[in-house]
Formats: C-alpha cells, structure tokens, sequence
C-alpha cells in the first residue's frame, strides 16, 4: 500500500515529536481526549502537520464509544485505520516515530516507537514495552 501524497515527516519532526512527547507526559489517559488512538494522532501531527483525529477527538468518553466512531467513519479496526493513512513496515525495520500496533485485553491498541521501545498509553498511564511486543508497525 502506497502512503497519502501529503504523509511526510517535516524537516524538523524529531524536535517537534519531542516537544509533542514532554507535552502529554503527565496528561491522563481519558478516551476521547488522551487514549492510544488521540496519543499516536498526535504524534503524527507533530512530525507532519497532519492532524488525523479531527473527526474523533471529543467524540467519545469511553473506548468503545471510540471504536463506535472508528466504524461510523468506515474503517472495521485500527488495522484499517491505520491502513488506510500508513505503509506497514516490518517489525524489524521500525524506527523512531513509527506507529505499532499491539494486542492488550480490550483488543488492538496503538503505540509510539521510540528506538527499541514503544510508548503506549492507557488506563493506568504511560509505559514503555519492547519493540517486539509490536504486531504490527506503520511508518510514517
């Protein structure tokens, strides 16, 4: 699948993914303000410029209100969604600011990767896993 024509890392993204990281920190995780879909949407607007959570953002407070929303805007999961925007990538090629995606108990969920780790966010808050617990990886 090839990328949108307008999906491109800026100049400066690592600078501005840092700045977007150290922003949302301390923010708690609250479905349809700060969860794993709004989290990595805004990574991916702070490397791009492109804002993707537009049409979701305050339209849910609970994940499977968000997954409802997911579905009302035709895509089946996050697989699609991600699909749709992303080129997959293999686990062993991701690099820094790629987007993963990873099993949790209430099904898919996205994260940030970071090196050899990824940022997830959730209930509980920020943590960090290996880069092996990815799924599935979509570059930017």
């Amino acid at each position: 699948m090839t990328r949108p024509p307008n999906m491109k890392r800026l100049s400066d993204w690592h600078h501005r993914l840092s700045i977007y990281l150290g922003s949302v920190r301390q923010t708690p995780f609250a479905p349809g303000q700060m969860d794993c879909a709004l989290f990595v949407a805004g990574a991916i607007e702070a490397m791009t410029g492109e804002d993707l959570s537009a049409s979701f953002a305050g339209n849910y407070t609970t994940l499977k209100g968000g997954f409802k929303q997911l579905k009302k805007a035709g895509f089946r999961d996050l697989v699609a969604l991600s699909e749709a925007h992303l080129s997959e990538v293999p686990v062993s090629m991701a690099q820094v600011g790629d987007i993963a995606l990873l099993s949790s108990e209430d099904g898919l969920a996205f994260g940030l990767v970071q090196g050899e780790h990824i940022f997830v966010r959730h209930p509980d808050g920020q943590a960090v896993l290996p880069l092996l617990s990815a799924v599935r990886v979509f570059r930017i």
